[in-house]
């Protein structure tokens, strides 16, 4: 029993003897592809419309088979048409030849200037190859390519299938392929020849002619004519007279602010070298029967001038340099660096000139020494020379990475106050605070989040783009930082305004770098205003009769948003001759009696009218119009109120995170709450100060009017009258408001602790500034240069008018913004940035350097002149451009002239303005060269349809295409035959 049990336990394998070889299995996976693409049948699609293989949808798919342990990928090759005919596909129609036959007769698409090399050849609009699948892998056996030449030839047949297949065979780079087509009856073999070296008779049509009908071997008499079209492309190297008319700069000049011809603050652009190599005409000869025309190795009658059809193409040059380019990708690799300001340029440039004194005996003695005076007057010569010596002192006097005369440029270019007696008005800071325009161009930095193009931070960015690219490299970005930093602090311990900067807050719409320059320049505001305060020692109570708005705007989101229209009215009132530059502040203190009678009562909630008598109302700024106070009647004052803290938004995110870290229990709340309302309690004390027996129902019909709510009411006798009350916010229990007005003390603004310290605020973005790598700049500058990079592409395409341009414009645009408005983008996103906008640049110097080959500024005729800037504009856009008058056509005449300037200048012949002096064509033919060189290519097409291999087969067609080059020969044949008689 267990010898009959043992075979149930085994698992038994079912082989299907079929397919029992690895020739069989490779020729089902074949069959198997085919049958997926549903490539069975015949489907006849529409005939092929001129230019369709070049203008037209390639698509193709692919898989991947093997034989035995050898890997194939299968793709199919199609023309994408819209009105083919999918539902005829598996109706077989028994007197129509295949598609693929009939292409092989269509002359629409002859030579395509881009194409896959089958189509080429063949003029097929959809085939399948198949390949080794790897790329070293090869064919080379003549056994292997028979072998899977029948695997085809056999799946062809089993499917029905009637699209060409071909087998790549030799290796990839010889493109060589057979291939076979089957129809009802029909067959067409694809066959081919690959020589490096051709015999002569086979250079000229009479000898091609002669291989053709041999391979042929119709046996009728005479042979039906045979249809040919005949391409020769000659290729243009040597512009001769028509050089690149773009220089490289002298970097070795510096003349009045500008460094070698270029303009600090504004972008270099072209291209250093000609970004068009060649040029290759292409003369056609699309439709010529056997016998018209004789070319062979005595006598040729294709004469290029005489070409039906002339079509040019330009070749590029690979990776031209181009200067704005250049700049941009330099600057970019600063942002990989990793040394520090202090690495690159030795020891610190800030470091105290005592630093070196090692004796602890003189630490102290810094102390008692005298403090240097300031000097009132902004001197960029000044501070120049006090980094320089700095730097000297460690390095040497000739090792500075930058001279004198660059940095004083430099600075006096961002510093343009510098050079006037006008510093001390502060007027410097708005010289440039009106935009140019309010056009898009402008705005740019709003999507970039750059800074606007008239700023200090944008002039910054690109003179540090100059420097590193012509003057000293990364040491003198560092060189140039250092002393932007020193004129910063030197700012800022004078109170002179930093130019270049909008007035106001910072503007979180720019980079970081500019929200702190602009944070400075608040700081030097408030520092200046409060020192001249001192000077000029104003009353405490400033009284304004100017009658103002009937109320505060109200706003029930927060305090700061509802002052702006009050402060921006009452700014000028304000003293603040009594505050200190320490974050601790101490004022004149009230004898214990009199804070009792002042202070001490406005503690409570109330306060009575006999009480406040003795008060002395401070810091009033204006009269706010009809209202008065609703217990004592007193006219309502608007006082001088603190400005609220300005913040960058590194500020605002460390805030925000803090506020976040307090959770959400209620002793965090509330927390969160005492933070907020900083500036709420401060406008408190200030309302308080200035309107003595106030009460917070007051301060809310000034500062929130949307939280009192009046109401028509009739009191006891009868009579309508007003009756006003809180919101029913303001009367919550423990309401941030109510409590902040029990706490706030009548103190006027210009004796509060300030709410915005603006000498901690200063030295935190000095400090911020001097610890920035030229790596972290270079990151918070790049928006900057890229803003710039796409203005300067802008203004060079507007000269040159190109529709291509202005599409990647746009995407460069789009893609920008996305991509830099992320507090640290990818180096592979913004390198894609400026790849873009490198090839921008290379376009519109082609545009340029074919205006200039072709002379479209000389034409004297307006119509002549467009047709050859529309010209120019197709050699750029397209991959060949037909010359419409061939050589007879304006442009053809200036393709011509070139060929016959370059062949003169190889054979040592005088120009053609000097032919001109020299008499009849008679005379000066002795001395003429041939037009043209001969052609780089040869290509030819004969087709014709014979029938074969009987005389009485159905007529197929034929067709052989040859293409000759100085160092390759190519047949390529597809020979049709009738099978339905085997």
């Amino acid at each position: 029993m267990a010898a009959d049990s043992e075979p149930e336990s085994e698992v038994f394998e079912i082989t299907d003897f079929t397919t029992a070889s690895e020739w069989e299995r490779f020729i089902s996976k074949v069959e198997e592809v085919l049958n997926d693409w549903k490539l069975i049948g015949n489907s006849l699609g529409k005939p092929l419309e001129k230019g369709i293989f070049t203008y037209g949808t390639w698509e193709e798919k692919s898989d991947e088979i093997s034989f035995a342990d050898f890997k194939f990928s299968v793709t199919h090759h199609y023309l994408v048409q819209e009105s083919t005919d999918k539902e005829g596909k598996d109706e077989v129609l028994e007197d129509i030849i295949p598609q693929s036959m009939q292409d092989l007769l269509c002359m629409n698409n002859d030579f395509p200037p881009r194409a896959h090399c089958l189509v080429r050849w063949y003029g097929l609009r959809e085939f399948v190859v198949i390949a080794p699948a790897a790329n070293n892998d090869a064919v080379l056996s003549e056994s292997k390519c028979n072998l899977l030449l029948s695997s085809v030839s056999i799946a062809l047949g089993n499917t029905g299938c009637q699209v060409p297949l071909f087998v790549q065979i030799h290796h990839k780079w010889r493109r060589m392929y057979v291939g076979e087509c089957q129809g009802p009856g029909v067959r067409t073999d694809f066959e081919m020849v690959h020589l490096r070296k051709v015999p002569n008779q086979y250079t000229h049509l009479s000898g091609l002619l002669d291989i053709f009908k041999s391979k042929i071997g119709c046996p009728l008499t005479p042979l039906p004519p045979v249809s040919i079209a005949i391409r020769f492309t000659y290729v243009l190297q040597d512009w001769q007279q028509y050089f690149w008319p773009q220089q490289p700069p002298d970097i070795d000049a510096l003349v009045g602010g500008e460094v070698g011809g270029l303009e600090f603050g504004k972008l270099p652009f072209g291209a250093c070298e000609d970004p068009i190599s060649e040029l290759h005409l292409a003369t056609t000869w699309p439709h010529l029967t056997e016998g018209i025309i004789v070319d062979n190795d005595v006598y040729s009658d294709l004469d290029p001038i005489q070409a039906p059809h002339w079509s040019v193409r330009v070749r590029k040059a690979d990776n031209p340099q181009c200067l704005l380019g250049d700049f941009v990708t330099e600057f970019f690799k600063i942002c990989r660096r990793k040394e520090s300001t202090d690495e690159i340029l030795g020891r610190s440039t800030f470091e105290e000139e005592g630093r070196e004194i090692a004796d602890i005996t003189h630490a102290l003695s810094k102390l008692t020494e005298p403090a240097p005076v300031p000097i009132h007057k902004l001197s960029v010569s000044n501070m120049v020379h006090t980094a320089k010596k700095k730097i000297r002192k460690h390095r040497g006097v000739e090792e500075s990475p930058l001279n004198n005369d660059v940095l004083n440029t430099i600075l006096l270019f961002l510093f343009p106050d510098a050079a006037s007696e006008k510093s001390l008005d502060g007027a410097s800071s708005t010289d440039n605070n009106n935009p140019p325009s309010e056009s898009e161009e402008y705005n740019l930095y709003n999507q970039f989040k750059s800074a606007p193009s008239d700023s200090l931070t944008y002039k910054l960015a690109l003179c540090l783009c100059m420097i590193n690219f012509y003057h000293g490299g990364l040491k003198g970005v560092a060189h140039l930082w250092q002393e932007f930093v020193l004129e910063m602090r030197f700012r800022w311990e004078n109170n002179f305004l930093i130019p270049g900067l909008a007035s106001g807050p910072p503007d979180l719409r720019c980079c970081l770098l500019h929200q702190k320059l602009q944070m400075l320049n608040c700081c030097i505001e408030r520092k200046k205003a409060r020192d001249e305060g001192r000077k000029t020692s104003p009353s405490d109570n400033v009284i304004n009769t100017y009658s103002g708005d009937a109320g505060k705007a109200g706003d029930q989101l927060g305090p700061d948003s509802l002052k702006d229209m009050e402060k921006e009215k009452g700014e000028v009132g304000k003293s603040w001759d009594s505050w200190s530059d320490s974050e601790e502040e101490f004022f004149e203190c009230l004898s214990d009696t009199e804070e009792l009678k002042g202070n001490g009562q406005e503690s409570g909630k109330k306060g009575g009218p006999k009480e406040v008598a003795n008060l002395k109302p401070e810091g009033r700024l204006y009269q706010h119009g009809k209202l008065t106070l609703l217990h004592n009647g007193e006219p309502l004052y608007i006082p001088v109120t603190q400005e609220p803290a300005p913040m960058t938004e590194d500020l605002l995110e460390e805030q925000s995170e803090v506020l976040a870290k307090l959770g959400t229990s209620a002793e965090g709340a509330h927390l969160r709450a005492r933070m907020q309302s900083a500036c709420l309690l401060s406008d408190m004390e200030s309302f308080k100060a200035a309107n003595p027996g106030c009460f917070l129902e007051d301060f809310v019909r000034w500062y929130s009017p949307r939280d009192y709510i009046e109401e028509e009411v009739i009191d006891e006798k009868g009579n309508m009258v007003l009756k006003g009350e809180l919101s029913a916010r303001m009367k919550i229990p423990s309401n941030m408001w109510v409590e902040a007005w029990e706490t706030a003390k009548p103190i006027p603004a210009r004796r509060q602790r300030r709410l915005f310290d603006d000498t901690r605020e200063a030295e935190k973005v000095l400090h911020y500034l001097a610890v920035q790598k030229p790596a972290d700049l270079a990151r918070h500058l790049l928006p900057c240069v890229i803003h710039a990079a796409v203005l300067k592409v802008k203004e060079e395409e507007s000269l040159e008018n190109i529709s291509s341009v202005k599409k990647i414009i746009k995407q460069i645009i789009s893609h920008s913004s996305k991509v830099l408005h992320f507090p640290n983008p990818e180096d592979k996103k913004l390198e894609e940035i400026i790849h873009q906008i490198i090839n921008v640049e290379a376009i519109i110097a082609r545009a340029r350097s074919l205006k200039a080959k072709f002379g479209t500024e000389k034409c004297e005729q307006e119509e002549e002149k467009e047709d050859l800037e529309r010209f120019v504009n197709c050699l750029l856009e397209q991959p060949e451009v037909l010359v419409v008058g061939a050589g007879r056509g304006h442009a053809g005449r200036i393709i011509h002239k070139l060929f016959v300037n370059a062949q003169r200048a190889a054979a040592m012949a005088p120009p053609e303005e000097d032919l001109k002096r020299m008499g009849s064509p008679e005379e000066r033919k002795p001395n003429s060269t041939s037009n043209f060189p001969p052609p780089a290519g040869r290509e030819l097409i004969l087709r014709t349809t014979v029938p074969r291999p009987a005389p009485y087969s159905r007529a197929l067609p034929q067709r052989m295409y040859s293409v000759l080059t100085k160092e390759d020969f190519r047949l390529a044949g597809a020979f049709s035959s009738d099978t339905s008689f085997f």
